[in-house]
């Protein structure tokens, strides 16, 4: 519904009327059953917080509200296609459906680094240095993970 993505630019617009000093122009609706569970904007700078994208903020929001981890049910609808660490947290999130308006090229032209990750994640760049550190010990909670039974 075009109500639920013009609710998505309103929450980006929020950022603009304030000079962007929240973050960036992005804004987040999470729907379930046709009702608006959450609705933010990126909140990056106010926070202090590389994570508070527009769509982690309405997962964390929605998750509140729902009173569970799990948003299956739930659509997303943004401003611009969300980027990789937040489609990620979409994914994990169960989230099977998003709505977007502006592309990731829109984001890279006014500078976001989108395109950097995409690029590590299919092998092009190194934008960070990855060392695996073999602890045996590590794997102990691992092990009792599974000896649990429960996977969410």
């Amino acid at each position: 519904m075009q109500n639920f993505m013009d609710l998505a630019i309103e929450k980006a617009e929020e950022n603009a009327a304030d000079g962007f000093k929240k973050g960036g122009p992005f804004g987040v609706v999470i729907v379930k059953d046709n009702k608006v569970i959450a609705a933010c904007h990126n909140s990056v700078i106010s926070d202090c917080d590389a994570t508070a994208h527009a769509e982690i903020n309405a997962i964390r929001e929605a998750g509140a509200v729902l009173g569970t981890h799990d948003l299956t049910g739930c659509e997303l609808w943004t401003s611009c296609m969300p980027c990789p660490m937040c489609l990620s947290a979409i994914i994990w999130a169960n989230i099977k459906v998003v709505h977007y308006a502006n592309t990731s090229e829109d984001a890279d032209k006014i500078g976001f680094r989108d395109k950097a990750i995409y690029e590590f994640f299919a092998g092009k760049s190194a934008p960070l240095e990855l060392i695996r550190e073999e602890t045996p010990a590590a794997i102990k909670t691992f092990e009792k993970f599974m000896e649990h039974g429960e996977i969410y």
